[in-house]
């Protein structure tokens, strides 16, 4: 078994933890569902935020309603880069797989230009 990431990200509507919390949830429901994601399989779970956005944690989310509570999550602030997208969530999920899994990466609202 190795490891690989799977990479999203999406836009968020506004620094409100309601919307910082369905953006989440958005974002990680097409994730599990594009990859088939076991969370007994997650190693890690690396979220970063633009500096925009600070009215909650995804990963309390990803705790509370994903019951994502064995792996280790971290929230960051993104690299605040002139001209980058604002209001953008990212989030990079580790898991444990087997070397022929492909990940599906996914990206969501105004996020897709980053594709």
């Amino acid at each position: 078994m190795i490891t690989k990431g799977i990479r999203g990200a999406i836009t968020v509507n506004s620094n409100t933890e309601y919307d910082i919390k369905n953006a989440t949830l958005e974002l990680l429901s097409e994730m599990v569902k594009a990859n088939n994601i076991d969370k007994n399989l997650i190693s890690h779970v690396i979220f970063t935020l633009t500096n925009d956005l600070n009215a909650a944690f995804p990963a309390k989310f990803a705790r509370l309603d994903f019951g994502w509570d064995d792996a280790a999550m971290m929230c960051y602030h993104e690299l605040d880069v002139p001209a980058s997208l604002p209001m953008c969530l990212r989030v990079l999920v580790v898991l444990n797989c087997n070397d022929n899994f492909k990940p599906q990466f996914v990206y969501l609202k105004g996020a897709q230009k980053l594709r």
